[in-house]
């Protein structure tokens, strides 16, 4: 009885220290949108995509852009701060460029802290064994600059899976450990589901190997190979293997930002983000118990073109 008290105690010390943890993962409140800028077929401004977020009861968004909308980002900041939308994260160029100098300007005029989401080599290395390390040290030799310039704004910077070498969280890992043998210890991992196709039937290890570094996962409908099928971005409940998914983070204890996408340029981004609310919400339904969430939202997908 005695150790169960203990026991019982130091769960709810951890959930006092961390009240965010007892939250639901999967709220509204918790929700990030992402890639709704340059694949919104409405072209919204600012203005006009904070609203919308408003409608939708998304309170974050983690922003990308093309360069036709760098003279508008002091009005996205303004915009989203008068709906009362967090700016979560930055899609963030590659090395400390002119570019980048210019979006810190902004950040810091404006006193916010977004994550600053950068991605890296995405060709495999030639030889894994005798390439892994000249690329490990490349990397964060890379990405040090980018991270002391985020840290003095407040900010952490996320290696974001794109595929290739620098999409595999094992590399990721082997960076961020790299880069805090050096002190550098504002740089995590920010995964998407729809870069991880390849990931799928490892993933329950995976995520826990990433767990530590995670500061956000990106959501997606999943089918095996969906990449390879013209299957790559689909709405969350239309897939067979994003439930087994969720159902992992639901269960590892992790939270974290997340996000769900539009990546859809030929459709109106508020229609992808409902759907994509409507699946989740159908999903949390049947992680709770199985049956619960009625009809599925979306119909079985049409049978995928075989792989070439």
């Amino acid at each position: 009885m005695r150790n169960w008290l203990l026991a019982a105690a130091a769960i709810c010390l951890t959930l006092l220290a961390n009240p965010s943890r007892a939250q639901d993962l999967f709220a509204r409140s918790n929700l990030v949108a992402w890639c709704i800028v340059p694949f919104d077929a409405k072209k919204r401004g600012p203005e006009e995509r904070a609203q919308m977020l408003e409608r939708l009861g998304i309170k974050r968004l983690a922003y990308d852009y093309r360069a036709e909308h760098i003279p508008a980002f002091n009005a996205e900041v303004v915009a989203t701060k008068r709906h009362g939308i967090e700016f979560m994260a930055w899609w963030f160029p590659t090395t400390l460029n002119d570019e980048a100098r210019g979006i810190l300007k902004v950040i810091e005029r404006h006193k916010i802290t977004p994550q600053l989401w950068v991605m890296g080599a995405s060709s495999p290395a030639p030889d894994a064994i005798v390439e892994q390390r000249p690329r490990v040290d490349s990397e964060a030799a890379r990405l040090r600059p980018i991270a002391e310039a985020a840290a003095r704004l407040g900010c952490n910077v996320g290696l974001y899976n794109h595929g290739g070498w620098f999409g595999e969280p094992e590399n990721q890992i082997e960076i961020i450990a790299r880069l805090k043998r050096e002190s550098v210890t504002n740089v995590g991992i920010v995964y998407n589901f729809h870069h991880g196709h390849e990931h799928i039937s490892r993933f329950p290890e995976m995520f826990r190997r990433m767990q530590p570094y995670l500061l956000c996962v990106n959501l997606n409908g999943m089918v095996k190979d969906g990449d390879k099928r013209g299957q790559k971005i689909l709405h969350l409940a239309e897939g067979d293997q994003e439930s087994g998914m969720l159902k992992v983070m639901r269960d590892s204890g992790w939270f974290g930002p997340v996000g769900i996408i539009d990546h859809r340029p030929e459709t109106d981004s508020e229609e992808t983000l409902q759907n994509n609310l409507r699946g989740l919400d159908w999903l949390i339904k049947e992680l709770k118990q199985p049956g619960a969430g009625g009809p599925r939202p979306f119909k079985s997908l049409p049978a995928p073109a075989p792989l070439k």
